[in-house]
């Protein structure tokens, strides 16, 4: 009775796995397995038990038998039927629930990864854009300049090319790479750009590649420079967080053309890596965000 009682909720498990799922019709896929199983459990068991009385009980044949007993004999076949269609079902559906979830998070983690690859993506062709058209200006006004300009950007881009691949950079790479980048910008504008670098402990702090360049380039890009009105920058550390803010003296708008990248494109990675979010301040006299450090869990 044991063995046919489970080679039956073998089978109807191995039926309704191919075609009936218990993620997309888990309410159909229960009353169906039930009704069939126990429908099954009753006719096994009621010709389990005829022929056990047949074959095993004296002065029983088929004339004689009692019908009502063999059917109330099906009642102890029919509650194990419960119990072992509950640990088929239960079995079937935690099976099936664990493929489902592994498919979704693989599904995630690519979607996650496309994503973060395309914003990543976006940041190459844009600075290098600006760069040229830096270096196109400088050109023109001095040949020392621009080639002092050529160099330092090699070394920029240089950065830019080895994190391409990477989710999160350090902390120490990035301030290396802010200062390189505004020492670039220094050859531009000389004495019309002031900026100030400090950190306390930089070990076992990461960022988002790239995160300091968009935020520096935004500044210079939408904010006067000039002898009157010098641009000051400042990046402080302070603790687990890295503070990038400018003095507030914003351009014409109409003289400015924004691709949209900047300030959502960091939001948006941090929304794919971390559940910490950037912070934004805006005043009448400074601009800040504030950039959450990062820690690798190991």
């Amino acid at each position: 009775m044991s063995s046919a009682l489970s080679i039956g909720g073998f089978a109807v498990e191995k039926v309704f796995d191919k075609g009936l799922s218990w993620v997309k019709f888990p309410v159909r896929r229960l009353l169906l397995t039930l009704l069939i199983y126990l429908s099954y459990s009753f006719i096994v068991s009621y010709l389990l038990s005829v022929v056990y009385a047949l074959l095993l009980i004296e002065n029983v044949n088929i004339k004689n038998i009692d019908w009502l007993a063999i059917t109330e004999n099906t009642i102890v076949p029919a509650t194990i039927a419960l119990i072992v269609i509950s640990i088929f079902t239960a079995r079937s559906w935690l099976f099936e629930w664990r493929n489902a979830a592994i498919e979704a998070e693989q599904l995630r983690t690519e979607k996650v990864a496309g994503q973060y690859q395309s914003l990543k993506n976006q940041l190459n062709p844009h600075f290098l854009f600006n760069s040229l058209n830096v270096l196109t200006n400088l050109v023109y006004e001095n040949a020392d300049k621009s080639a002092s300009f050529i160099q330092q950007l090699s070394k920029i881009y240089r950065y830019v090319l080895d994190v391409q691949q990477e989710e999160l950079v350090s902390l120490a790479d990035e301030i290396n790479f802010a200062q390189n980048y505004l020492s670039l910008q220094k050859i531009r504008f000389e004495e019309n750009l002031v900026y100030d670098i400090k950190t306390d402990h930089i070990d076992n702090f990461y960022l988002p590649p790239l995160s300091l360049q968009l935020l520096l380039e935004n500044a210079i890009k939408h904010n006067i420079v000039s002898m009157e009105h010098p641009l000051k920058i400042k990046i402080h550390q302070k603790e687990d967080v890295l503070i990038v803010s400018n003095n507030f003296q914003p351009k014409n708008t109409n003289e400015i053309e924004s691709n949209g990248i900047g300030l959502e494109n960091i939001k948006r990675r941090y929304e794919l890596m971390s559940d910490k979010k950037p912070e934004i301040v805006e005043t009448e006299t400074e601009f800040s965000v504030t950039l959450p450090l990062l820690i690798l869990k190991k």
